[in-house]
């Protein structure tokens, strides 16, 4: 069992009451899931302040609390510990408690708007392809080497990241691949971390809900490419007009990929057909079931990646030309009567005009597209007029429907969207707000040949609502759709 001093390694200490040699058993910043001899950290949220709920968790068995204020009841059988920063200090002593796991891995990170998911899981395969052990932390789904974990947000808290982490170098994982959100950098929940690597995809009109300003969300990425250690690679999309601003204060080693500027990694799309790509990857062609330029990026940063790590380049091309796609990003569906679905997560103007460019650069304008799509309540409202837009835009036919609502009544984030459609496209869409109705509905009105695109929620099994999330799965209501309609999905 490590003590206070212990875990305190690192940490900005502004003051301290009692003795820091106590023994901890537990860290949490949830005064619910307080123990006995655990140290709490009172951190200032966005729904709640933490040093609201000191004398609780001490009366639970807290025997430390780390705070940036000190309550006005100090009690004899507590240590407090005044920080400037809560939040990175729990990120911090999460590290030393769980034994610095990340120093431990070859840590790499990938953060942008878009690309984060399916870099991330090609990355993990691509190690395990290799015979490498390695962890995975994604949107989807997180993995210790083959034993899947529940994922319940795009980067967890400190603790749980730090458990995470530990559990895989105990498991014997040389590699780990997350995805690093704006929020989480922005909270501090990477603090303490030891990247070996850092990979920048892009950056577009997202997560203005919670930074207010593209400004703020640019900056909020920055901070994780100014943080890097010397001895840390950060890879840097080259055709992205904002990725040169993320490296301006770095200390890693600064490396490019692209598909239009020069770059140390190199690709270009030869053909393009629904079963797939075929790519040119630093002058040599390979064929990938992939789809899309924004897959052409996740792939070219997966192989730049995979070399920056030492890994060989015919085994990293041998392996990349294996790869099925990855959950809800681009997964489609066919029937055997011509009709194809597919399921992305998009939920930014720039995600559904890359997944919508894409669709169309392959069709033959013979057939329909049609496009399923909401928008997420009480989320940045901004977007929602330049969703519709881009999908009237782009396509023959768009429904427009409910996201994940949350505590916004669905009607009233269509009529957000509706006001992004221009008076000639008025005839292109409908409005039906049940979702699953929505779904039934393109299926429906499908023939053969046409496409349907159902956007927003991808791997998502749940629609939320009211806060309460229920089984919701947009690619089992196309499947079941399908069987009704005497099609055989594949």
């Amino acid at each position: 069992m490590k003590t206070l001093k212990d875990i305190l390694e690192g940490c900005k200490v502004l003051k301290t009451i009692g003795d820091e040699n106590i023994a901890i058993s537990g860290i949490t910043f949830d005064s619910r899931a307080v123990g006995q001899g655990f140290l709490f950290v009172a951190m200032t949220g966005t729904s709640a302040d933490g040093h609201q709920f000191i004398e609780a968790s001490v009366d639970k068995g807290a025997v430390a609390v780390i705070c940036e204020k000190l309550p006005q009841e100090i009690r004899n059988n507590v240590v407090y510990i005044v920080t400037d920063n809560s939040a990175k200090a729990l990120g911090i002593i999460s590290s030393n408690f769980f034994d610095k796991p990340s120093h431990k891995l070859k840590l790499v990170g990938i953060t942008g708007t878009n690309g984060k998911t399916t870099t991330a899981t090609l990355l993990y395969r691509m190690a395990r392809g290799l015979g490498f052990k390695a962890g995975l932390l994604s949107t989807v789904r997180n993995y210790i080497d083959d034993e899947p974990v529940e994922a319940t947000h795009t980067t967890p808290d400190s603790v749980q990241l730090n458990l995470l982490l530990k559990k895989m170098a105990d498991r014997g994982c040389k590699y780990a691949f997350m995805e690093v959100s704006s929020h989480a950098i922005v909270q501090d929940r990477i603090a303490g971390l030891n990247f070996t690597g850092a990979i920048f995809s892009n950056i577009t009109h997202d997560h203005l809900d919670y930074h207010k300003t593209f400004e703020e969300y640019l900056r909020a990425k920055k901070k994780f490419f100014d943080n890097l250690p010397k001895d840390a690679f950060a890879l840097i999309n080259a055709d992205d007009k904002n990725g040169k601003v993320m490296v301006q204060n770095t200390a890693a080693a600064v490396k490019y990929y692209g598909l239009k500027s020069m770059a140390d990694f190199k690709a270009k799309i030869i053909e393009s057909h629904f079963d797939g790509t075929l790519l040119n990857i630093d002058k040599t062609e390979l064929w990938t079931k992939f789809l899309g330029e924004f897959n052409a990026y996740n792939l070219l940063a997966v192989y730049s990646t995979s070399i920056l790590l030492g890994f060989q380049k015919d085994e990293v091309l041998k392996v990349l030309s294996k790869f099925d796609t990855v959950e809800g990003r681009f997964e489609y569906l066919h029937s055997n009567d011509g009709v194809i679905a597919i399921v992305d997560y998009a939920h930014t103007p720039d995600a559904l005009v890359n997944v919508l460019n894409t669709i169309n650069q392959i069709r033959t304008r013979n057939e329909q597209l049609i496009v399923v799509v909401g928008a997420g309540g009480n989320r940045d409202k901004t977007k929602r007029p330049k969703m519709a837009k881009a999908c009237v835009q782009n396509s023959d036919k768009v429904i427009l429907t409910s996201d994940n609502p949350r505590f916004e009544e669905p009607m009233d984030i269509i009529k957000d969207m509706e006001a992004g459609i221009e008076e000639q496209y008025r005839r292109n869409y409908l409005v039906i707000a049940d979702r699953k109705e929505a779904i039934k509905t393109a299926c429906m009105m499908a023939k053969k040949g046409d496409i349907i695109l159902v956007a927003g929620k991808g791997h998502e099994p749940y629609q939320e609502i009211k806060g309460v999330k229920y089984h919701f799965n947009d690619k089992e209501i196309i499947v079941e759709q399908f069987m009704l309609n005497k099609t055989n999905p594949q």
